[in-house]
């Protein structure tokens, strides 16, 4: 799953939203780093209403412009759910990795490969 996807999903938990409030959503979820365009957004919610994690919920007009709401489906938040475990899973296994004091040659001279300080 992208992190695209798994953010419009988990943007979705709480309560269906339309387009716009996903794309907000994901930026406060991602904390500014993932800012979704217009046709990512929608491309990845066709690719996720195909596979059945999620659906419409409704179109209101607003000031003239209409508003099509998504929901998460059972199957969207057990997808949602698997794919927490599997990055909480990969973030312990690089933090061991981290944590390892391997046989690896560490730097003596205070300057770190490729001559960065």
């Amino acid at each position: 799953m992208t992190e695209q996807a798994y953010l419009i999903l988990l943007s979705l938990t709480p309560e269906p939203l339309h387009g716009y409030a996903v794309i907000q959503a994901v930026a406060e979820l991602s904390d500014g780093a993932t800012a979704l365009g217009a046709g990512t957004l929608y491309g990845n919610l066709d690719r996720l209403s195909g596979a059945g994690l999620v659906e419409p919920a409704g179109e209101e007009v607003v000031d003239g412009r209409l508003r099509r709401y998504y929901r998460i489906t059972d199957d969207g938040r057990h997808a949602a759910e698997q794919e927490t475990d599997r990055l909480r899973e990969l973030a312990a296994r690089a933090q061991e990795a981290l944590d390892q004091r391997g046989t690896a040659a560490r730097p003596t001279s205070g300057r770190l490969a490729g001559g960065l300080a």
